[in-house]
């Protein structure tokens, strides 16, 4: 079951719609919790809420769980006003699901939903608050003028204004909102903040906008495709390359920053930060042109990516080796080993690129390949994955970036992996001779541990997958030298030596082993216990729930509060980081603002303004 479709509706689809929404409307509205869970399959339902109803992004799954939420927070939220938006996409039916795109109202804000009924009832239902009433983003029928029309002495132009409020972050003014790191994530976090009128600042140890993907390989490019990469408000032109350059990327965001407006610090690492629970602020210190300046943000914002340090595996004799050791983060291209001897210890998406690349530049590479790689070629992710959703074809049919999100977004992480495994088998089956050929050349391959694909892989963990741009031919032809089904025993002086006894002379070491948890920044620029607090950050599971078992449903510790206060993580890939930089915005905007935010379903349940 795909979660898009070109079906025609069938004329009953609309009144069945109609039908079930009438009837939950009319139950939220008389406060009957029971009314509303007898709308919902009784074999199988989720409700998914993205801060609309709970404060928190947070799926509920079974009837007893979504009467429990109803009965803590209907009289609060005030949900209304409940209409099919045929503006999004009419109700539509497909292997008997009939999928309703929503809008609605709450006592506080606007939201859209995404609704799917199985034989008149709710299967899956996603809501989410996208705009907070009276607080609307500066844009539109919002807009602010801009010039000051008439004479008057004493004129601020604009860029005298911009100035000296740059000027005055930690001097005269406090940010309300300060984002530690400056990559793709917290500049889209920040321009939400910007049109919601959050005093914002974004700090980054690197020099410029950008600087963190120009400092990669020279050869580096996105892997996903130009559609699904979208900034906030600004996508990119029309004529981009599918698959974008890393340096065209990085002047990309550098003029993001300044299109947008930004407030942003460069050369300005966080050294530490403390909260003050007394003051129910942070004191954050900031290395900024060789003295430190203090800041003091209500709220905190670690966007620091999808993960933590580099992790480096603990080898035997690693400190004996005469050559050159290094991980795959400072890896920035192979011209400087041209007819050298390369290991490549790994085989993800970082360590294929760099084995292609050492190999264009005449390099003698081996990849060790210690567990087994989900492979896909970028063809059949283009036509299969992403294609429904995001891509040209997509955008013909009216399918905008938006809308894409709010899709991806309604299908719960339990059901997902169930959706994966029959789309994932047929690209199996299309490309049985890719992956033949790989195999024979050695190479592990898996399609996830139940067979539901890269997706399911990259919310898990993270990592485990290499989408396919020209590295897999080098490893089947031999061109990339392959040692698999081994472990690593010890390093020599001038070799790597697997488990098996044999020696790969090497002159170069690459650790392409991945990167720690994100809990390891906060546990140094804050403090274990905090760490500790917080939890696990990223991968599907319950690091604060209210019921500590390892599955909420959720991405742990992402885009929501934290136990604690004062305290988010924002993160993920582009497309990620431009979806929930619009939830997380919200969510800071109605503390500054002042709106009691109840958060359910964390616990301690806490009210941060």
């Amino acid at each position: 079951m795909s979660l898009t479709s070109n079906a025609a509706a069938p004329d009953s689809t609309r009144p069945q719609a109609q039908a079930w929404l009438d009837a939950f409307s009319t139950a939220l509205s008389a406060r009957d919790a029971a009314a509303v869970v007898a709308l919902f399959d009784p074999d199988e339902c989720f409700w998914r809420d993205v801060i609309a109803f709970t404060w928190n992004i947070t799926t509920l799954e079974g009837e007893g769980e979504v009467r429990a939420m109803l009965e803590d927070n209907l009289s609060r939220v005030q949900p209304g006003a409940w209409t099919i938006d045929d503006a999004a996409a009419a109700p539509e039916e497909c292997n008997g699901v009939v999928t309703v795109w929503l809008r609605f109202e709450t006592a506080v804000g606007r939201g859209r939903a995404i609704a799917r009924l199985r034989n008149g009832r709710c299967w899956t239902l996603l809501t989410t608050m996208v705009e907070l009433k009276g607080f609307e983003e500066k844009s539109r029928h919002h807009r602010v003028a801009g010039a000051e029309h008439g004479a008057r002495r004493g004129r601020t132009t604009w860029l005298e204004a911009r100035d000296r409020r740059q000027a005055s972050w930690g001097e005269t003014e406090q940010p309300y909102c300060l984002i530690v790191g400056g990559g793709q994530g917290g500049i889209a976090l920040a321009a939400r903040l910007k049109r919601l009128d959050v005093p914002t600042l974004v700090i980054d140890r690197q020099a410029r906008p950008g600087d963190n993907w120009r400092s990669r390989y020279k050869s580096l490019c996105l892997h996903d495709p130009v559609w699904y990469d979208h900034l906030p408000y600004l996508p990119f032109p029309d004529d981009w390359p599918v698959f974008m350059p890393k340096d065209k990327l990085a002047d990309w965001l550098e003029a993001y920053v300044k299109i947008m407006d930004l407030d942003y610090w460069g050369s300005s690492p966080c050294r530490k930060a403390r909260y003050d629970e007394a003051a129910g602020a942070w004191e954050v210190e900031v290395e900024r042109d060789g003295e430190t300046v203090i800041l003091r943000p209500k709220q905190l914002v670690f966007a620091l990516g999808a993960s933590g340090y580099p992790s480096v595996p603990e080898i035997v004799g690693a400190d004996r080796f005469a050559g050159e050791q290094m991980h795959s983060s400072k890896f920035t291209g192979g011209e400087a080993y041209k007819g050298k001897r390369v290991v490549v210890i790994g085989a993800n998406n970082s360590a294929h690129d760099i084995c292609a690349d050492l190999w264009e530049h005449q390099v003698d590479v081996t990849m060790v390949q210690r567990s087994s790689t989900l492979v896909v070629r970028t063809e059949m992710m283009l036509e299969n994955v992403y294609g429904p959703v995001y891509s040209e074809q997509a955008l013909d049919a009216g399918m905008t970036t938006e809308k894409a999100d709010l899709l991806s977004a309604s299908m719960p992480y339990r059901v997902t992996p169930r959706l994966g495994v029959p789309i994932w088998k047929t690209i199996a089956e299309r490309d049985s001779e890719f992956y033949a050929r790989l195999e024979a050349a050695g190479f592990m391959l898996d399609f996830g541990e139940d067979g539901s694909g890269l997706g399911s892989k990259y919310i898990r963990r993270g990592s485990g997958y290499y989408i396919d741009v020209g590295a897999s031919e080098l490893i089947a032809n031999g061109d990339i030298k392959l040692k698999s089904k081994v472990d690593i025993a010890c390093i020599a002086r001038d070799a790597v030596v697997l488990s098996s006894g044999e020696e790969l002379p090497a002159d170069v070491i690459v650790y392409a082993t991945g990167f720690g948890s994100m809990n390891g920044w906060l546990a140094d620029l804050i403090s274990p216990e905090v760490a500790d607090r917080v939890g696990k950050v990223w991968g599907v599971g319950s690091a604060t729930a209210r019921d500590p078992g390892p599955w909420e449903g959720e991405l742990r510790n992402m885009w929501k509060p934290t136990q604690q206060p004062g305290l988010w993580i924002h993160g993920g890939n582009l497309s990620q980081s431009r979806s929930y930089s619009q939830y997380l915005a919200l969510q800071l905007k109605a503390r500054l603002e002042g709106i009691d935010t109840p958060v359910w379903g964390l616990q301690p349940v806490h009210h941060v303004r």
